[in-house]
């Protein structure tokens, strides 16, 4: 299929405005590019029923949160969705993702507790491993006050958030820690330690490109990282079995593609239950840019709809 319109038009834009040569940024800059287009392309339009921002305890300081209540939702206990920004553990936050967990929150009916974690090169792994575990734990903890259901709670994640969110499963199976009901995977991150096919054809030209993968990757592993680390790269995991039901969406013209099919593959081998869907058309981050690609909005209620029905 060939590029949705309005992912073509947006990288047509990007293309004649000048790519950003990655290596060239600081992290600092990075940070602030990125959070001036998540304001310029996302659904920052999106009413919901409330949004607080709080903080819980990570492992080395405090851990900012901000809470969404959907749009209708009384203060009875809810199913909830932690939720990891993707950012390559350099960039994002819950600022950047707000649009996105807005649309999330009114669309599966879930509470949304979108997780700040340290960022590198200042925190470089295992830190933003280490802060979504013990987010998850916390939350699970304190679903009660929180005003959620502790059986329905799932977690998801987009990009490097979404490979934190599936190391974090599987690290809840290992220590029989928190029952995470779902798995939620938009365009994860899963395999840091190999080159797929995906990768190869996508390396330019469409939005999240090779260098930027290998400019976070310089950044977030230390030099004595050995890459197949099931936390950096859960696909590398020797044991996938006992994973809660999982939901994975990659997009067609996306870098990673390949590696959430491949994950998609290794969970219905062992049994899991497992949702894969291939956005046609569209680019990596495209759920999170509703506001210059429409499909987003659609593919946001299809996800949301999922979510809901999967947590009922």
């Amino acid at each position: 299929m060939p590029l949705d319109p309005h992912a073509k038009r947006f990288l047509d834009l990007t293309a004649f405005a000048g790519a950003v040569d990655p290596t060239r940024l600081s992290p600092s800059d990075m940070r602030k590019d990125f959070q001036r287009l998540s304001q310029l392309v996302g659904a920052n339009d999106v009413p919901v029923g409330k949004i607080e921002d709080g903080e819980l305890p990570g492992p080395c300081g405090s851990l900012p949160i901000r809470i969404y209540s959907p749009r209708g939702a009384a203060d009875d206990r809810l199913p909830g969705l932690i939720y990891f920004h993707g950012g390559g553990g350099v960039f994002g936050s819950v600022v950047t993702h707000d649009g996105l967990c807005r649309m999330l929150s009114n669309t599966s009916g879930c509470r949304v507790i979108s997780v700040d974690y340290r960022l590198a090169p200042e925190h470089r792994f295992p830190a933003a491993f280490d802060d979504s575990y013990a987010a998850t734990e916390e939350i699970f903890a304190r679903a009660p006050t929180l005003a959620l259901d502790p059986d329905r709670i799932a977690i998801g994640g987009d990009s490097a958030g979404g490979g934190l969110a599936a190391a974090v499963c599987q690290r809840a199976k290992q220590e029989k820690g928190p029952k995470i009901a779902l798995l939620l995977l938009l365009c994860p991150a899963l395999d840091m330690a190999a080159e797929s096919e995906s990768r190869r054809a996508f390396a330019r030209g469409y939005f999240l490109d090779k260098a930027t993968i290998d400019w976070t990757l310089g950044l977030y592993c230390p030099p004595e990282l050995e890459r197949a680390d099931p936390r950096l790269s859960p696909l590398r995991a020797d044991d996938v079995s006992g994973h809660p039901p999982t939901h994975i969406h990659t997009a067609e013209f996306d870098p990673l593609r390949c590696e959430g099919r491949a994950y998609a593959d290794r969970l219905e081998r062992v049994g899991v239950a497992v949702r894969y869907s291939c956005h046609v058309g569209m680019i990596h981050h495209f759920y999170a840019m509703a506001g210059a690609i429409p499909y987003a909005r659609v593919a946001i209620e299809e996800i949301g709809a999922a979510v809901a029905r999967a947590l009922a």
